[in-house]
Formats: C-alpha cells, sequence, structure tokens
C-alpha cells in the first residue's frame, strides 16, 4: 500500500539530483573498476579489448543496480527517489486498469471513483515534484469533474491512500 505524503517540490528535486548524482558516480567507478581489472587480467596489450571493457561496464551496472536495491534504497540520502519511485509505481497500477476504472466511474462504482481520485491526487503531485506545470494545467478540468461526482456520491475527496482492495474490486468488475 502506499500513501501519498506532503513533499516540498524544491527539497525533493534537490535530494533527487543529489541521489542520482551519488549512484551515477558510484557506476562509473565500478565500470572503471571492473573494466580496467578484465582487460588488466584477459586482455592482450595493444589488441582489441572491447569486449572485455564492455564486460567490466556490465558487471559495474549490475552491481551498481545490486547496491542501489539491497544497499542505499534504504538510506536518508535515498529518501526522496525512493518515494517519487513508489509514487510513479502507484500510478502505473491504476494506469494499467485504467480503462476498467473508467467503466467502474461510469457505473458509479465506489471503488473505481476512489480509485480514480487516488490517481489524480497522484499525478498532481509528481507534476508538482517534477515541475511539470503545463501537464498539471491540462488535467484540472478532469479532476474538477470528478470531484463533483465525488460530493455526488458522497465519497471523501482525500484519497491518499492506494488500496489493493480498490484495484481488486476493478478487475474483478470486468470479470463479471
Amino acid at each position: 500500500m502506499f500513501v501519498i505524503t506532503p513533499q516540498d517540490p524544491e527539497t525533493y528535486r534537490r535530494q533527487t539530483r543529489r541521489s542520482t548524482l551519488i549512484i551515477a558516480l558510484v557506476f562509473i567507478a565500478l565500470a572503471m573498476l571492473f573494466s580496467s581489472a578484465a582487460v588488466a587480467l584477459f586482455g592482450q596489450p595493444g589488441g582489441d579489448n572491447l569486449v572485455w571493457n564492455a564486460a567490466g561496464v556490465f558487471t559495474g551496472l549490475l552491481i551498481s543496480a545490486a547496491l542501489l536495491r539491497s544497499v542505499f534504497w534504504s538510506k536518508p540520502w535515498m529518501a526522496a527517489a525512493v518515494y517519487g519511485w513508489r509514487l510513479k509505481r502507484s500510478l502505473m497500477r491504476v494506469t494499467n486498469v485504467m480503462h476498467q476504472v473508467t467503466a467502474g466511474v461510469a457505473a458509479g462504482d465506489p471503488a473505481a471513483l476512489k480509485l480514480l481520485r487516488f490517481y489524480h491526487l497522484g499525478l498532481l503531485q509528481m507534476h508538482q515534484l517534477d515541475a511539470n506545470s503545463s501537464a498539471h494545467g491540462q488535467m484540472l478540468g478532469e479532476v474538477e469533474r470528478h470531484l463533483a461526482l465525488l460530493a455526488e456520491q458522497g465519497i471523501d475527496p482525500q484519497q491518499e491512500r492506494l488500496e489493493a482492495s480498490w484495484l481488486e474490486a476493478v478487475k474483478r468488475h470486468k470479470a463479471a
């Protein structure tokens, strides 16, 4: 389950730039280290060592990815990037069933109505965090129409939590 939490866009962008830089530097250092080691161990002096260089870069990439998920992911300096990743992943889960959500909203299904509201709130926050004001402005009309529909149904517009049960209900509705 994912919960949308307030984030300061400037702080978010500063922290994600910092974590991206750290991860990039780790990758570059590992790629250079493993490329040099592969060429030194298996390469030929004055020969074509492209394969060994590529193998070293690929090894550096794999180890960087493993470090990212196993070591860096839980570090405080990665918190903003992890939050952004989880937000985008949650939005993608809704996007994957959007045709069913749309059909459920048209049918007045409360789970679909809540799911679409979560999607709107998440998308609005993502646009703020990414400083994408043009996309933010484009969806305001749809958001206002949906808010009116929520008010008609008596559903709280503060749907900041992605409930797995809503996704399952929307998926079941398709199967029925």
